[in-house]
């Protein structure tokens, strides 16, 4: 009989500011195997075109290594634009 592996859930807190290296960090850890991240942006209240660029290819990765992210403490400017460049339904949200 074959056992699961364990899974192995990296909780990371972004920095605000280096958002772009954080989630630079978290695909490393998802190219490594780990297929459960949460990446907590309580303290970061906007992001730049290079955090969006790196968010989709951050989804990029969990989506070809089928990994889940959540993603906490989003405020709403930042909802809105993960929203408006269509990023929002490829991780979940918690408050």
């Amino acid at each position: 009989m074959v056992e699961p592996m364990p899974i192995t859930a990296v909780l990371l807190k972004v920095n605000p500011e280096r958002v772009a290296d954080s989630l630079l960090e978290l695909q490393a850890q998802i190219a490594a195997g780990n297929v459960e991240s949460v990446l907590d942006f309580s303290s970061v209240s906007r992001i730049d075109a290079k955090a969006v660029q790196s968010l989709e290819a951050l989804a990029g990765l969990a989506d070809a290594k089928a990994a889940r992210i959540e993603l906490r403490g989003v405020n709403v400017e930042i909802y809105k634009v993960l929203k408006l460049v269509k990023l929002a339904p490829r991780f979940s949200f918690a408050d």
